[in-house]
């Protein structure tokens, strides 16, 4: 019996044994599980930081940038969208990351580097502007000389090239800005409703759609407000989704690309065309109609001339890119003098008709009034009506009169008066009848406070060609001072006077 029971408590004791080392092991198991997960994770985190490590130690990012996380989006406007150009064609587009600056370039930046402020306005803190193409990429090569960065433009003359493994400050290309523009929307603008005036600053009097809904509001979504006639510091208004300032308005952004055509398939980090006679700016400025400062707007002028309402806005690469984009100048020249010039007009009121005529007077040039078989009303309220139905159609109204040899001409001076921002739609027929390669465009203008609006871009789209003069804008009819200012324009375009 006492060996029964013996037996008995070995064999429990056995059992005992065995599930305690069962019991342990699966301890000691779960223990380096958790110890191997512990580990995972430090190495991991250990991972993020050496790569957060050189990160910063590859790019050390400036204050006030932001980091623009890349991604595919869809550029250029919809069918649908109201007051869009036909050369906004959609297609895809995917950009890399980069950095952008929250701000536009101010005075004081730029002064601090160049030594020298070419700006209309004048503050610290205020965008500079009256800057041309080439004045902003040979700052961004200074400032990148400064601060011991690597120059991300080689400059010849009109000709630049691009090195995108560079880590120096350089403008951003068309397809960076509307991305960074739109920051994930497909909208005209970014935000929900269209700017008002205490959203960004423009032609606050001329709100998105009120093209459509001058004589009756009750049907905008925004009213008109304040016209400031100024810049206003930097950092006004709220920022965009993506944490940057006045994309829309203050003044408009100068961007790598030349203008030209979009193409229809996808593209990975486009730069444009590699030539043209013209670069791209982009966001509208103070005196800018709201339909000219869509996400999706595209603004022109040659690479060599400013704007007082025209500026700069840096960007950094995120990583370093590869290989290089040339940039061949193709900028059109031609000899002024007062040989072959053609005055040539459309006026409707009669205000750009005694510009044109007090020209001729100074000149001696010939004179010619564009006229349309089928003319507009001469009730003002209806002729609002034509002019912006004809424009958000891009109409080309049938021509009565022509040019019969536009080719003894080397300089043509085109007159008419600012509609909506932009040309009548007759001088886009009278444009597109002609070949204007070669010859020297000197727009002048009529206008009620817009200046020029959009119409110099207007004319340098449809006549790329050409060489663009300095331009005239005649408050009204001049007043006393016409005649003064037609000879100060001459004079700045190398035309004799009688």
């Amino acid at each position: 019996m006492k060996r029964c029971i013996a037996f008995l408590l070995t064999v429990i004791c056995s059992f005992t044994m065995s599930a305690c080392s069962q019991n342990e092991s699966a301890s000691i198991i779960n223990s380096d599980n958790s110890n191997l997960a512990i580990s995972s994770e430090q190495e991991e985190n250990t991972v993020l930081e050496t790569k957060s490590e050189q990160n910063e130690n590859t790019i050390a990012v400036p204050e006030n940038f932001v980091l623009i996380s890349g991604g595919t989006f869809q550029m250029g406007s919809p069918d649908t969208e109201p007051w869009r150009s036909e050369d906004e064609t959609q297609h895809t587009v995917t950009v890399s990351d980069f950095y952008m600056s929250k701000y536009e370039l101010t005075q004081k930046e730029y002064e601090d580097v160049m030594g020298n402020n070419p700006s209309n306005f004048s503050g610290e803190d205020l965008p500079v502007e009256n800057v041309s193409w080439l004045d902003a990429v040979t700052y961004c090569n200074a400032r990148s000389e400064k601060e011991g960065l690597t120059s991300v433009y080689t400059i010849d003359g009109q000709n630049v090239s691009w090195d995108r493994s560079a880590d120096g400050y350089r403008l951003p290309t068309e397809a960076e800005w509307e991305y960074a523009c739109r920051a994930g929307t497909t909208t005209a603008f970014y935000m929900e409703n269209s700017p008002s005036a205490e959203d960004a600053n423009y032609y606050g009097h001329y709100p998105y759609e009120i093209e459509d809904n001058y004589f009756s509001q009750g049907n905008l979504e925004v009213k008109p407000g304040e016209y400031r006639q100024i810049t206003v510091p930097v950092d006004s208004f709220s920022e965009n989704p993506y944490g940057l300032y006045n994309m829309h308005g203050n003044v408009s952004e100068w961007v790598w690309d030349y203008y030209g055509e979009y193409p229809t398939g996808e593209q990975i980090d486009p730069a444009g065309p590699t030539s043209g006679t013209l670069r791209v700016y982009r966001g509208g400025g103070w005196n800018d109609f709201a339909k000219n400062m869509r996400s999706a707007y595209r603004a022109t002028l040659e690479q060599n001339k400013g704007s007082f309402n025209l500026g700069i806005r840096l960007v950094l690469n995120a990583a370093p890119g590869e290989g290089s984009v040339s940039g061949t100048g193709t900028q059109n020249t031609a000899e002024n003098g007062n040989g072959n010039i053609l005055i040539a007009y459309f006026s409707w009121g009669g205000n750009t008709e005694g510009v044109a005529e007090e020209i001729q007077r100074q000149t001696g040039a010939d004179l010619f009034e564009i006229t349309l078989v089928h003319p507009y009303s001469n009730d003002y309220n209806t002729v609002l009506d034509e002019a912006q139905r004809d424009q958000n159609a891009q109409a080309r109204p049938e021509l009565a009169s022509h040019v019969e040899d536009m080719e003894q001409y080397d300089i043509v001076m085109i007159g008419y008066p600012n509609w909506w921002a932009s040309i009548p739609m007759p001088i886009a027929s009278f444009l597109e009848e002609y070949d204007f390669s070669g010859k020297t465009i000197l727009p002048f203008c009529s206008h009620g406070g817009g200046r020029f609006g959009q119409s110099l871009t207007a004319i340098a789209k449809l006549a790329p060609d050409a060489t663009m003069g300095e331009a005239l804008s005649v408050h009204y009819s001049g007043g006393s001072e016409l005649s003064s200012d037609v000879t100060e324009w001459l004079e700045k375009n190398s035309i004799k006077t009688n």
